[in-house]
């Protein structure tokens, strides 16, 4: 069933249509990637269907009056209050009023004819289960409500938005990069959340493996066209590279068509001989298509301008110790990062990645332990928020801080206009100012401020937001080849597994740990490590002597598996009809009047999904096992 139709939509900022009679229906259900190169026009997409930006012609029909929410792509910096705030505010006004009363009763306030006020406001328009809503909303991406959100990570600010989202209970979300800033897990619990749910989804991302695993139909924006794949992302890439390929012997043959018509113009016309007056008015169409014909935006050249080379010790940090007001963010943590290394570190939002990062480039002191860097080392840092750009000054003006025209690449002089150029920014953008480039954009700018600086030791921090598909695998391959060392913070899958040889990953408690190899290697022995521990408590130590079982029976399962199995029904539904009854109990209109309730309720609502998600994999588990 459609929810949502565009006919023939057209929109220009000046120059070239950005959309170019562009139609397309989204049908209930479907969750939907637009994709195409930075500065296609994804984002102006996603804003014209949210009705944030009017189009100069075509006709938008929303007959089913579905409820859209946008979540944009950059995380805005000057909101303040706490995270119930901005989550209630995603349900509209009266999601407002639940976060005036949730803040009422927080304080405690005497103001009793404020909070009935409020009270009789939500009851005139039967509105109490909102409540739950905001509250489940938050407790899916485990974040205390009462929190203030200037104090917040990057990636928790990002929770704090796609909960919002959500809370206002759209028919249809558009999501703009959504995993950008956000840690693995997060990122995995919002694709089981869209997958699960019956929201219809359309989105913009980078993110290779969330398009494999969520993405039902392709759309594709190219040089003001849309055209639709009507697929999945796999079968999208391969249909993608046959057009290409077609596309570009049509070309071909188009061109050289051309070139023999234009010999043939030149060597003069019979006057007044109809056919040749008829290959004339061909040869000017031609010319005509030619100019009209909008190639692609081509590939992004990148280089990075290196330093000499440094000592085999890059850093060392042995046994290096941080906390905050007593709480461990790095504990007993010790590195020897060798000249070559490439290595990714992980791990949830807010757990101290940056602070590690801090105390190895010994800009933090660590309380215990020591920092060395070694000789000759010039390290460049990558900012997640791109905070060294200067919004009001021109792309030209950030890629060369210190003034001029020019830029040294390994010794090699390269005029700015030209070294833009390998960043696919044309002369006219190159005189723009950074408040009117997409997020892509000032990613590319960050890269080529970056690169154009000489270094041995790169830390990047997020470098893969915004980026479209073929630049990221662009910066894959030239990280690949850089003679020096890399340091990257990164929750994209796939390039981890591309780029680095070795993964730091936060485990708990301040803990980090180094395993060999990339995402898709740490994984495999972060579970087994898990699997042994899991083990190690629970099961008896055995006998030297006994024989190992045999094959056909160690899949058994034992006499405690075959008792939880009977009794693990019986839990979920127990664990199913509490949350239920909790639900009831937070869409009562005395809940916000319960002191302390609020946080209590949150937290018991979280706890109860991660035990039933649990449980039912247990279940699971021990049905397959069983051979039931």
């Amino acid at each position: 069933m459609s929810q949502l139709s565009l006919h023939s939509i057209s929109l220009a900022f000046g120059g070239l249509p950005v959309l170019d009679d562009v139609s397309l229906d989204i049908q209930k259900g479907q969750r939907i990637a637009v994709l195409g190169r930075n500065g296609t026009g994804k984002s102006t997409l996603l804003k014209v269907i949210a009705s944030k930006i009017t189009a100069d012609s075509g006709e938008i029909i929303n007959s089913a009056g579905a409820r859209i929410t946008l979540l944009s792509q950059d995380i805005p910096k000057n909101v303040t209050g706490t995270v119930y705030d901005i989550v209630a505010s995603g349900a509209g006004d009266l999601g407002k009023d639940f976060a005036l009363l949730h803040r009422l009763i927080q304080e405690n306030s005497g103001d009793t004819s404020r909070i009935s006020e409020l009270q009789n406001r939500i009851e005139q328009h039967s509105s109490w289960s909102m409540g739950t809503v905001i509250e489940r909303a938050m407790s899916r991406f485990f974040i205390d409500g009462d929190a203030e959100y200037q104090a917040l990570s990057g990636g928790m600010r990002r929770k704090v938005f796609l909960a919002r989202a959500l809370a206002g209970q759209p028919d249809i979300l558009l999501l703009d990069e959504p995993t950008n800033h956000l840690d693995i897990e997060t990122i995995t619990d919002l694709e089981n959340q869209l997958i699960g749910s019956n929201i219809t989804v359309v989105f913009v991302t980078h993110d290779r493996r969330l398009l494999r695993r969520l993405a039902t139909r392709i759309v594709e924006l190219d040089r003001g066209n849309i055209f639709d794949w009507s697929c999945d992302y796999p079968t999208f890439i391969k249909r993608k590279d046959a057009l290409l390929e077609a596309e570009e012997k049509e070309w071909q043959r188009f061109d050289k068509m051309l070139a023999q018509e234009e010999v043939w113009i030149r060597r003069g016309i019979k006057a007044r001989r109809t056919r040749n007056e008829g290959r004339v008015r061909r040869l000017f169409k031609m010319r005509g298509e030619r100019r009209a014909r909008r190639e692609g935006s081509g590939n992004v050249s990148m280089s990075v301008s290196e330093a000499g080379r440094s000592g085999n010790r890059v850093i060392e940090a042995k046994g290096i110790t941080f906390s905050y007001n007593d709480t461990p963010i790095v504990k007993n943590f010790s590195l020897n990062l060798r000249r070559g290394d490439r290595t990714g570190i992980i791990g949830s939002n807010g757990c101290g990645k940056t602070t590690l990062l801090n105390l190895l480039l010994q800009k933090t002191a660590p309380e215990q332990g020591t920092v060395v860097m070694g000789e000759s080392v010039e390290a460049t840092y990558f900012d997640q928020l791109r905070d060294i750009l200067d919004p009001e000054k021109t792309v030209w003006e950030n890629a060369v801080p210190g003034g001029g025209d020019t830029v040294f690449i390994n010794g090699t002089p390269k005029h700015i206009i030209s070294y833009l150029q390998d960043f696919l920014f044309t002369p006219d953008r190159a005189k723009s100012p950074v408040k009117q480039l997409s997020g892509g954009e000032r990613n590319r700018l960050m890269l080529a401020r970056l690169f154009a600086n000489p270094s041995n030791l790169l830390i990047l921090d997020e470098p893969t937001n915004d980026l479209d598909t073929e630049t990221l695998e662009l910066l894959e391959e030239l990280l690949s080849e850089f003679n020096g060392t890399v340091l990257v913070v990164s929750h994209d899958r796939e390039f981890l597994n591309n780029v680095v040889s070795s993964i730091i990953a936060y485990e708990k408690d301040g803990i980090f740990r180094e395993y060999v190899g990339g995402y898709d290697d740490w994984e495999r022995q972060s579970n087994k490590e898990s699997a042994k521990r899991g083990a190690a408590k629970s099961s008896p130590p055995k006998s030297k002597g006994k024989e190992q079982r045999k094959d056909q029976y160690k899949n058994r399962l034992s006499y405690k598996e075959t008792v939880a199995l009977s009794e693990l029904p019986k839990q979920i539904e127990e664990m199913e009809r509490e949350f239920e009854e909790l639900g009831l109990k937070m869409a009562d209109p005395g809940y916000f009047q319960k002191t302390g309730f609020v946080t209590e309720a949150q937290a018991r609502l979280g706890e109860l999904e991660g035990m039933l998600e649990s449980s039912y994999k247990r279940w699971e588990e021990l049905e397959s096992r069983s051979g039931n």
